[in-house]
């Protein structure tokens, strides 16, 4: 759906499915910054990972738009949002963002630091787009009955999980990709519900790092391919 349609336009033609009528409380711009990272976070943490109140989630690359988009759906959702990020640099941001612990994962002891934001409960869901090796840290600190989502793959080798972390927490380990949303009809038709709600009452707010009009291209992308921003990067018409 979200990559099906790419477009740029005042006017434009679309398949009926691929179109979502938004909020009246947003702009243009700020609905154009919502969908694809909210409805993302939505399939994970709630079609898939039934995410409850108290419960702690731990979302990696947490800067990104779809780790901002997690956070405020775990605040929405009563849950406790633990945000991982590679250095210090963001800490003060995702404490505004709305996260309950901010751990530097090249500089802090993650396993240590995960144990102490979670009080040894342990976490329910991992919600990750990098992977790699340091998965096996992440299973160490899951609850027992713990998911774990990958949805992307920054970090391109293999996963090496403890085979005793997933025996002996009946831990679940599953890929998930966006298009498990949009390609089906009633999980959509929750999800665009689910989001909608959540923007009408300002519990879920689009992050928009910078807005740039139509004749700058290509700065913007550009810039988006750098991966130097906090939440979307939105291209006006006008």
């Amino acid at each position: 759906m979200f990559n099906q349609y790419g477009m740029y336009g005042e006017r434009v033609n679309a398949p009926v499915h691929a179109v979502v009528k938004h909020p009246q409380n947003l702009s243009f711009e700020q609905a154009a910054a919502s969908w694809m990272m909210f409805i993302t976070a939505y399939g994970a943490l709630v079609e898939y990972g039934n995410l409850q109140a108290g419960q702690n989630v731990v979302i990696r690359a947490a800067s990104s738009s779809v780790g901002l988009a997690a956070i405020q759906i775990a605040n929405m959702l009563g849950a406790r949002p633990i945000a991982l990020t590679r250095t210090h640099d963001k800490h003060a941001l995702l404490l505004k963002a709305g996260a309950a612990a901010v751990i530097a994962t090249s500089e802090q002891d993650m396993v240590a630091e995960i144990t102490q934001a979670t009080k040894g409960e342990g976490v329910h869901l991992v919600f990750d787009p990098v992977g790699g090796p340091d998965v096996a840290k992440l299973t160490q600190v899951m609850a027992p009955q713990g998911m774990y989502f990958q949805y992307g793959a920054l970090d391109s080798r293999d996963m090496q999980v403890p085979v005793f972390d997933i025996l002996g927490k009946h831990l679940t380990l599953r890929g998930y990709e966006l298009f498990e949303i949009t390609t089906d009809a009633e999980k959509m038709a929750r999800a665009k519900s689910f989001v909608a709600a959540g923007l009408r009452s300002g519990k879920l707010r689009p992050v928009i790092d910078k807005t740039f009009r139509l004749r700058t291209l290509p700065r913007p992308i550009v810039i988006w391919e750098a991966n130097g921003q906090v939440g979307k990067i939105v291209v006006t018409v006008a």
